[in-house]
């Protein structure tokens, strides 16, 4: 099931085969937007690391998107990979924000440890030129999944689907400037910016 599925069901014989078969290809095995006990249930089943590469923790905000301490701890032991993306889900209310990326990679670092958590934005590279523009066609674009049944939990009018003072590809420097900034060392930071998911990747596709 994904996420957003009420049943939360666990994997079928065919999504076990699936994973399975996923292991023996050497191709990364995303859990993104699977629900819990799917999630759970791929970890436990899947012969190599597997990944979350774009989500949050539920402990902070609790939204089916974000993914729980149970999950991201599995993910870990397992040798995998946590992406905290860039996306509404990091707070309950408002804007996302540089602040709030910066919570859930430290609550993420607490359950998973340093050698297993990320970035995954799941946005752009490019800044918005024209934020009112974007935000009138955010608004119907929700509007529309909402009558499609589609839209997740925790999508809304009033926050962009990316982070506002992170944007452009000056974002990255901004992020490791911040977590610096609050404390992390350089190495850690350097695995945060993409040293964990290249150390996953080779484990997987090697």
């Amino acid at each position: 099931d994904g996420s957003i599925v009420p049943e939360n069901r666990g994997l079928t014989p065919f999504g076990r085969s699936v994973v399975e078969r996923l292991a023996e290809r050497r191709i990364l095995c995303d859990l993104s937007h699977s629900g819990q006990r799917t999630c759970l249930d791929a970890v436990r089943h899947s012969a190599r690391p597997v990944t979350i590469t774009h989500t949050a923790c539920r402990a902070l905000v609790d939204v089916p998107r974000n993914k729980t301490d149970e999950e991201l701890r599995l993910v870990a032991e397992k040798g995998g990979y946590v992406g905290i993306y860039f996306m509404p889900f990091l707070t309950d209310s408002g804007p996302a924000k540089a602040e709030h990326v910066a919570r859930h990679i430290e609550h993420a670092i607490k359950i998973c440890g340093e050698d297993h958590v990320g970035i995954g934005t799941d946005g752009p590279m490019s800044a918005v030129p024209n934020m009112a523009e974007f935000m009138e066609a955010q608004r119907q674009y929700i509007v529309q999944r909402r009558a499609q049944g589609i839209a997740a939990p925790g999508e809304r009018e009033d926050a962009p689907f990316f982070v506002v003072d992170l944007q452009g590809p000056d974002q990255y420097r901004a992020l490791a400037r911040l977590l610096r900034s609050r404390g992390h060392s350089q190495a850690r930071v350097d695995k945060i910016m993409g040293a964990n998911f290249v150390r996953v990747a080779r484990d997987v596709w090697g």
